[in-house]
């Protein structure tokens, strides 16, 4: 009995230290950033959160990024990086890609108390594309094949109501969000889909905000039902010390680093209050979703 209380003990006493060793093993950290809007712009608004988490994790910390989805999706299945923002189908997709390699974290808090958005079908407010109906033989671009509210959500309810491959003249696959709106700014596209969290904040407004398009020039004719928003994800062969540390991290920030909690949640346009902690079950409904959408695919 003795023996086994003295087991006891030094395990109590030990565990907290054991915990802590991942440090010796990850002396870098990297966390990647899927292709919502360009690099430089992306580097910009995750650099405070890059510097917040070295300061709370005790480690060095670096962001990755890559042309499109699937370069991030691929960097966490090869163990590349440690953890990554994504929206819901590219969580999905990494969770496919990596056999259910990867686990959701934490998820955002909008400032109304809601934990989704929306995707929308936008087009130039000076045009006579108003609804579903005027983009009949249209171009329609979908932003990226991972991408949730860019493609799988209004590819998917779409279907309900058309078969978007022979409705639009052509569905071709902008690359980011960004770039599908400019291209409807510049005449390249008819419509374009990509998401809005309300109507002050989203894509469109944070495109205007930069200087991207002029302010009244994109406007939404389509929404869909809501989203579950994405997670920050991790490689579930982390340690657990390191797992915990970066969801503690990512919880206070709202707390112990407003500005950078303000830049990385969308600046001056952000509508995030908080985080929320998440488990696979929330997204389980994006993997079936996925799954229709291959078997359309295919047939």
């Amino acid at each position: 009995m003795r023996m086994l209380m003295t087991t006891a003990l030094v395990a109590l006493i030990s565990g907290p230290s054991l915990a802590e060793n991942w440090r010796d093993d990850y002396q870098v950290v990297k966390f990647g950033i899927l292709s919502g809007e360009n690099e430089r712009d992306r580097i910009a608004r995750y650099t405070p959160f890059e510097q917040y988490l070295e300061q709370e994790l005790g480690v060095e910390v670096e962001i990755f990024t890559a042309g499109n989805y699937d370069g991030v999706i691929q960097a966490l299945a090869a163990d590349q990086i440690e953890f990554a923002f994504m929206g819901s189908s590219a969580y999905a997709a990494a969770y496919t890609a990596t056999d259910g390699g990867v686990m959701p974290l934490v998820s955002r808090v909008q400032n109304d108390g809601s934990t989704g958005y929306f995707s929308i079908l936008v087009t130039r407010c000076d045009s006579d594309l108003t609804d579903l109906a005027s983009l009949e033989g249209k171009i329609l671009a979908f932003a990226d094949p991972d991408s949730t509210s860019g493609y799988a959500v209004p590819f998917y309810n779409l279907s309900q109501e058309i078969t978007p491959d022979l409705y639009f003249s052509a569905t071709p696959f902008s690359g980011s969000h960004e770039s599908g709106v400019q291209g409807v700014a510049n005449g390249t596209f008819d419509a374009a889909a990509t998401y809005q969290t309300n109507e002050t904040s989203g894509i469109v407004q944070r495109m205007v905000e930069k200087g991207m398009v002029d302010e009244n020039t994109i406007c939404p004719i389509w929404q869909s039902p809501e989203i579950t928003s994405g997670p920050l994800t991790a490689r579930s062969n982390l340690p657990s010390g390191l797992i915990a540390a970066m969801t503690t991290a990512v919880m206070e920030i709202p707390v112990k680093d407003p500005f950078a909690f303000k830049e990385m949640s969308g600046g001056d346009e952000s509508t995030q209050r908080s985080w929320i902690e998440v488990d696979h079950e929330r997204y389980q409904w994006i993997l079936d979703m996925r799954d229709w959408l291959k078997k359309q695919r295919r047939s």
